[in-house]
């Protein structure tokens, strides 16, 4: 089960505020940069998207941040646009636990969102999140509120700090794992939160990325 825990249990919180700064200042430079030298990859991947089933580019979604706000979360769509209908008929065949649905063959997903989901790619709009400050370059992946809801003891430290586009679970297992061992190495990360080992999951998440292992 999944524990609650309070600020009291984050070991490095004061050195962790006082990196908060430079953490922002490096999430603005990167999405930027990035953001204006993968234009050209985003336009493809946009056209391509679209070229598939002629519907929506982008996907948007409520999720929940930092303190519990909740924002706009965007990634390029690669499921049917009509794949929130669909999924009552696939519950039965869950292969997450907890309130996570997972499927690794899920019939939803095209055949662009395939290639995008297996190399993260989708993901690549929410560096407009990091951008905006919803969102921190590395951080815990940020849940549905009806996930959160569906989760009666889910720890609120999870959400002390900005959720990101990298986690620590997406180094070490990503959808292999179980819900618990989610939030536990996001709890891990919380408790241990550095630049350092931002820096360490940024460049762990290179080769993780480039197998897709995991990824779906």
């Amino acid at each position: 089960m999944v524990k609650t825990s309070t600020a009291m249990d984050i070991p490095n919180e004061k050195s962790a505020v006082r990196a908060e700064p430079a953490r922002r200042t490096l999430d603005i430079l990167v999405a930027f940069t990035a953001l204006t030298l993968l234009a050209p990859v985003l336009a493809t991947l946009a056209l391509l998207v679209w070229s598939e089933d002629r519907g929506p580019v982008f996907f948007q979604q409520e999720r929940v941040g930092r303190g519990g706000r909740r924002f706009a979360f965007y990634k390029f769509r690669s499921m049917v646009p009509h794949a929130e209908a669909l999924k009552a008929s696939l519950s039965q065949q869950n292969e997450a636990t907890g309130p996570i649905f997972k499927m690794k063959d899920d019939p939803r997903v095209t055949r662009i969102g395939r290639v995008l989901r297996r190399y993260s790619l989708d993901e690549l709009p929410q560096l407009w999140n990091v951008l905006k400050g919803d969102m921190s370059l590395v951080g815990p992946r940020p849940h549905l509120p009806r996930e959160l809801e569906q989760c009666p003891n889910y720890p609120q430290e999870r959400l002390s700090v900005p959720p990101g586009l990298i986690c620590l679970r997406e180094v070490s297992g990503r959808s292999k794992l179980t819900f618990d061992e989610w939030i536990a190495l996001d709890l891990e990360y919380v408790r241990n939160r550095s630049l350092l080992l931002d820096l360490s999951i940024l460049l762990r998440a290179i080769p993780a990325i480039l197998r897709g292992d995991g990824a779906y």
